[in-house]
């Protein structure tokens, strides 16, 4: 019997301004395995949409904050128990620090180095695995 499971196409900025990277966590969601965790900030790829497109509209929408989108640093496919994701991280730069937090509880600037410290959504820790090792290298 095949699962009848929602899939969501799914794309994430890792945004880094002066070398610390933007982590934002979630308030209390509809999934308690979702609640509270930290993600990268972005949202789901529209019909049409190319994911730079989306990551420039989500940002927009959810924080006022424009970003320059390079390249694609890791994708994976995560199960979560009621549904399924293909999550794309892409390396972003802003041009400030400054946003508005219209959608998420928390938000932390970070070294490379100490992303893994946090309690991460499960697909977005997995995109941590999954990045060059390089990026988590001390300059």
């Amino acid at each position: 019997m095949t699962s009848k499971r929602k899939h969501y196409n799914v794309v994430a900025a890792v945004i880094e301004v002066d070398g610390e990277v933007l982590c934002m966590q979630r308030g209390v969601t509809r999934y308690p395995y979702t609640s509270h965790l930290w993600e990268f900030p972005g949202g789901k790829i529209e019909p049409g949409e190319t994911p730079e497109q989306a990551l420039h509209r989500e940002l927009l929408e959810e924080m006022d904050l424009d970003v320059e989108v390079h390249e694609l640093l890791a994708t994976v496919t995560h199960d979560y128990p009621d549904f399924t994701i293909t999550l794309a991280a892409y390396r972003c730069t802003a041009v400030s620090r400054d946003f508005i937090m219209r959608e998420h509880a928390a938000s932390r600037w970070l070294p490379w180095q100490d992303l893994p410290s946090l309690p991460w959504c499960e697909a977005d820790e997995r995109l941590l695995s999954q990045f060059p090792k390089k990026i988590f290298l001390k300059p």
